[in-house]
């Protein structure tokens, strides 16, 4: 099975095959940092499975050998890559992914650094649209 995703404005796509090694919700705070949110969802797989297909996404190394993947003109986060705890391994960041229904997550990640009113957050109320 094959899927495609991209950024905010389209710069950047990319297409991943194949059967995701993992797809979790990361609470790390580096995660965090970078998209701006409580949580990241993320699919794990082979770099063979994964390539860009438009644009050149811009690489920042944001500790060690963790490198993310941003669009350099909308900033959306895409990817990321560390050779030395996820060798072989493309982490996409699943919400840009074209349908990101299709690989739901099966774990939290690093729940040690996750934001405390997460743990409570599934109790507050839904709303259809932003209130206002």
């Amino acid at each position: 099975m094959a899927e495609a995703g991209g950024c905010q404005c389209g710069a950047v796509r990319y297409e991943v095959s194949g059967a995701p090694r993992h797809v979790a919700l990361c609470h790390c705070q580096d995660c965090r940092k970078s998209s701006g949110a409580p949580m990241v969802a993320w699919a794990a797989f082979a770099e063979a499975d994964f390539r860009v297909t438009r644009g050149e996404p811009v690489a920042f190394n944001s500790s060690g050998q963790s490198w993310r993947y941003f669009c350099g003109r909308c900033g959306s986060g895409i990817y990321y890559r560390n050779a030395e705890n996820l060798p072989g391994i493309v982490d996409v960041q699943s919400a840009t992914l074209d349908h990101p229904d299709v690989f739901v997550p099966d774990g939290h990640i690093q729940l040690a650094e996750r934001i405390s009113w997460m743990a409570t957050a599934h109790e507050l109320p839904g709303y259809q649209r932003f209130p206002g």
